[in-house]
């Protein structure tokens, strides 16, 4: 069975940076485009980044585009989300998704995934 776990969240200053990673086990990471969404309470789920099972494509929300980076490690069965000059307004519950999608579009629409983690907490102090 597919199970995704991130860790790195906490809090951070605005301005700061922090590193957000996702460790897939139980599946072929190759296999999935993975995903980023986050989500705070009385809002509805929201995309934020995706990567293509290969790595060479990449999407953003425009919220984040230019200060959020995704990536992955085949090898480590891991992606990461690196985000720059942390706002407030990113303060959420962070969920990394799998798409089994080895297509050439990706998906942002959480109805796409196929597995979730837990999610991991960021909070960005003002």
């Amino acid at each position: 069975q597919v199970q995704l776990a991130e860790s790195g969240g906490g809090l951070v200053q605005a301005g700061g940076s922090r590193r957000l990673s996702c460790a897939m086990s139980g599946g072929t990471f190759r296999a999935y485009a993975m995903n980023w969404f986050r989500q705070t309470p009385g809002k509805e789920r929201e995309f934020v980044a995706a990567i293509s099972w290969s790595g060479g494509r990449t999407d953003f929300a425009v919220s984040v585009k230019g200060r959020f980076t995704i990536s992955r490690d085949n090898t480590k069965n891991t992606v990461y989300l690196q985000m720059n000059s942390l706002k407030p307004e990113d303060t959420a519950v962070y969920y990394c998704a799998a798409d089994r999608n080895t297509g050439p579009t990706l998906r942002k629409f959480s109805s796409n995934m196929e597995y979730w983690g837990k999610g991991t907490l960021v909070t960005v102090s003002s």
